[in-house]
C-alpha cells in the first residue's frame, strides 16, 4: 500500500486513489497527474518511489490535507458561532446553514423525526 500524507491509498487508478485524502478531490487529483506526466489510469501501486514522492511533496508544499484542513474548517465553524452569526447559530441548532427550507425537509441534519407518546400511563394488572 502506497502511503500519501498518512494515509493509506488503495490499489486503484491513480486519479481515483489520490481522492481518499481529505482536501484532494478528483480534478485535484487529476490535475496533479497532468502536471507530473502520470497516467491516471495507472494503478497507484504501479507507480514508481519518485513519483510517489514527487505527488506527496507537491501535497504537502501547496495543498491543506487531513488533520490541518479539518482544523481550519471547525475553527471557522466556532469564529461563526463565536461572533453570533446567522450561520454560527444554524450550526449550533444543527439546522442548515445555507438557506434550505425546514418545514418538509432537512430530516438528515435533524435526525430522525421524534413522535410524541400519548402521555397516559400504563395501568398495572391485577
Amino acid at each position: 500500500m502506497v502511503r500519501i500524507a498518512g494515509v493509506n491509498l488503495p490499489n486503484k487508478q491513480t486519479a481515483y486513489a489520490l481522492p481518499y485524502i481529505v482536501g484532494v478531490g478528483h480534478s485535484l487529483a487529476k490535475k496533479i497527474c497532468k502536471e507530473f506526466g502520470i497516467d491516471p489510469a495507472k494503478k497507484i501501486e504501479e507507480l514508481s518511489t519518485d513519483d510517489v514522492s514527487k505527488i506527496e511533496k507537491y501535497i504537502e508544499a501547496n495543498i491543506k490535507v487531513e488533520g490541518d484542513l479539518r482544523r481550519e474548517i471547525q475553527e471557522n465553524v466556532k469564529r461563526l458561532t463565536r461572533i453570533h452569526a446567522y450561520r454560527g447559530t444554524r450550526h449550533t441548532k444543527k439546522l442548515p446553514v445555507r438557506g434550505q427550507r425546514t418545514k418538509t425537509n432537512a430530516r438528515t441534519k435533524r435526525g430522525a423525526k421524534k413522535t410524541a407518546g400519548s402521555g397516559k400511563k400504563k395501568a398495572t394488572k391485577k
